[in-house]
């Protein structure tokens, strides 16, 4: 699968956050496609190819899935239960990248079947080379499930 297949979907409501991942990614090198998600319910509606990206159906699904807790709409734990609740999405890479510093957000993600939890860097370098090193290890060096498309 080519780096133009490898979808990531950013799930990110803040648009300062989301703005910096972008640039994270964008000074890393990697030139994945990137679609932001706004909320938990438009997560769900790309991923299964329903509302809004009902045009998606047939299409690969994400190569990675970068999830925020604290969403509107639906919450980043809600959003992992659907994904891992269906046959389809099950397997999908997610890494729940949060400022949330709660224990029971920690607990209830993996919990749940997230792949990886980070705690998003308060400093800016900081930030850059976590989100950094998050692409390099799930987009390159991570050997990926068989791609499925949306329903």
């Amino acid at each position: 699968m080519s780096d133009a297949n490898k979808v990531i979907l950013l799930v990110e409501d803040n648009p300062d956050d989301a703005t910096l991942t972008l640039r994270a990614f964008k000074r890393s090198h990697i030139a994945n496609p990137i679609i932001v998600a706004r909320d938990g319910i438009e997560a769900l509606d790309f991923m299964f190819a329903r509302g809004a990206h009902s045009e998606r159906a047939g299409a690969p699904l994400p190569t990675l899935i970068i999830l925020d807790l604290k969403l509107p709409k639906l919450d980043g734990l809600g959003v992992l239960k659907a994904i891992r609740g269906d046959e389809r999405t099950r397997l999908l890479p997610v890494v729940i990248l949060t400022s949330s510093r709660e224990e029971q957000d920690l607990i209830a993600g993996y919990s749940l079947g997230a792949n990886s939890y980070v705690r998003k860097p308060v400093d800016f370098a900081e930030f850059l080379e976590a989100v950094r090193v998050l692409g390099i290890y799930w987009l390159m060096m991570n050997e990926s499930p068989p791609e499925r498309t949306a329903p």
